[in-house]
């Protein structure tokens, strides 16, 4: 589960390597995301020299958590940090062209097609 305050990693090339969390989409009472939800974070740490800068307020997809993770068969996925991809504000399409680590299958199944082809291995 991801909430405001969380810190996640992010798993692409846009040029941020931190952010935090400060809004989960979806409801005004909204309090958690899960894998394939949308949230707005700063960034807290950029690489030089790229598209993305520190302080900049973007638009992401949650494609990892360290809180289980139920699906639909009845098993739980969990992974190592909590991470998001960074996305376009309008068309909601990846920033950056790879994806770094493992991206859970059901990210293709709430229609990000686009994320599960750039992923290295779909989970």
């Amino acid at each position: 589960m991801v909430q405001p305050q969380s810190i996640v990693q992010i798993a692409d090339n846009s040029g941020a390597k931190i952010g935090r969390v400060f809004k989960v989409l979806g409801s005004s009472k909204k309090r958690y995301a899960s894998i394939g939800e949308l949230v707005v974070f700063s960034v807290q740490k950029a690489e030089p020299r790229k598209a993305v800068k520190k302080k900049d307020v973007l638009y992401g997809l949650v494609v990892r958590q360290r809180a289980p993770f139920r699906r639909k068969d009845g098993t739980y996925i969990r992974f190592d940090e909590n991470a998001v991809v960074v996305l376009d504000d309008a068309k909601k399409e990846p920033l950056a062209g790879r994806i770094f680590g493992p991206v859970p299958r059901e990210i293709g199944e709430k229609g990000y097609q686009k994320i599960i082809s750039l992923a290295p291995e779909v989970v």
